[in-house]
């Protein structure tokens, strides 16, 4: 960052922020494009509040799609700001927004291990839950599966793995947001 007297020039704040803006936005968007295609494609037949693991997917993808939502609102409130650095209110907005976002963003990405490892644990049992099979591998989509059980183990698995990836780069980015608006109330 290009300092002026021990403090970053507004020009360049309003390129910091109006890039990190953009990144968040699009973070957020594929994160909840990410979240949605794990529940749409697996979690909405697996999710019952008789199983506790199958609970806790259910509310980690939640959360996951929350948090995505409120990078996306740290984002465009960033981008505001970088439009308009006057106001206080906007400031002060995306304190919080960043502040909030970068902290469900780490509870999500602790609940996204979590869930990781309890699947790996029980070898996607509780995934297959909803099929009446003896073995995923030999049986295709049928009346007895709402889904195709074949690759359901290492689908959802790779769609976690990439949405843990985006949580990481989002608490990143949320915190870079944090920071700059912290410089920019001289807090």
């Amino acid at each position: 960052f290009p300092l002026v007297s021990g403090h970053l020039d507004p020009g360049s704040h309003r390129k910091v922020l109006m890039k990190t803006g953009l990144i968040l936005l699009i973070l957020g968007h594929l994160n909840f494009i990410t979240g949605a295609l794990v529940h749409g494609t697996v979690l909405r037949f697996v999710v019952t509040a008789r199983d506790a693991t199958s609970l806790h997917y259910g509310v980690t993808n939640s959360a996951s799609v929350v948090a995505a939502l409120l990078t996306i609102s740290c984002g465009v409130s960033a981008l505001l700001l970088s439009r308009y650095l006057g106001p206080a209110a906007f400031k002060w907005a995306l304190l919080c927004l960043s502040a909030c976002s970068s902290l469900c963003c780490l509870c999500c990405l602790l609940g996204l291990l979590v869930a990781m490892g309890l699947t790996l644990g029980n070898q996607g049992r509780v995934l297959l839950a909803p099929c009446s099979i003896t073995s995923a591998a030999l049986a295709p989509v049928s009346r007895e599966c709402p889904f195709d059980p074949t690759r359901v183990y290492s689908s959802t698995l790779s769609l976690w793995a990439i949405s843990l990836l985006l949580e990481a780069m989002e608490i990143f980015f949320s915190i870079r947001c944090l920071l700059l608006t912290l410089e920019l109330l001289r807090l």
